[in-house]
């Protein structure tokens, strides 16, 4: 685990490199704990890219946490459905030497924030059983289990589980 002072955490928008990285990590990740491969890193790679191209300030958002200048997370906010008052949480990941040090956290304040500044009435996220801490963190913040079904989205079978949040 790396020690910071919390002075040297970096969050901003889109930065050169980001895209790259956070495809990194997330195809290193579940590769290493869930056997996700080449399809799992291409979909992310492809999905992440299309979403910052498409990047309509008011709808779409996309975070980068750096470390002493190193990109160690990200996460996104998907508002192409913004009409029906919907958001889609996405690409969130954060590098496994900085998990557990409140990251995440910080992360998820800034997502659930600009949702209720923008005037999201829904945020909702996909993701699978097993991943505890993520889900811990997403139930912290008011996200529901509202579904699970065994689905192969990710390139293997997985029961997927789909979250919900309703912003007041």
């Amino acid at each position: 685990m790396n020690k910071f002072d919390m002075e040297e955490i970096s969050i901003s928008s889109y930065i050169p490199g980001a895209i790259g990285r956070i495809t990194e990590l997330h195809g290193s990740y579940y590769k290493e704990n869930w056997n996700f491969g080449l399809f799992f890193e291409a979909k992310v790679a492809t999905e992440l890219s299309q979403l910052l191209i498409e990047d309509k300030a008011s709808r779409n958002r996309f975070w980068v946490v750096t470390v002493k200048n190193k990109i160690v997370g990200g996460i996104a906010i998907d508002g192409n459905q913004r009409e029906e008052g919907r958001a889609r949480l996405r690409f969130f990941i954060i590098s496994p030497d900085y998990q557990g040090l409140g990251i995440g956290n910080l992360l998820m304040e800034k997502t659930i924030h600009f949702c209720k500044d923008s005037g999201f009435k829904e945020v909702y996220l996909t993701t699978f059983e097993g991943l505890n801490p993520a889900k811990h963190l997403y139930e912290k913040w008011g996200f529901k289990l509202v579904g699970e079904k065994e689905d192969n989205t990710w390139g293997v079978v997985v029961k997927e589980q789909f979250f919900i949040l309703t912003i007041e």
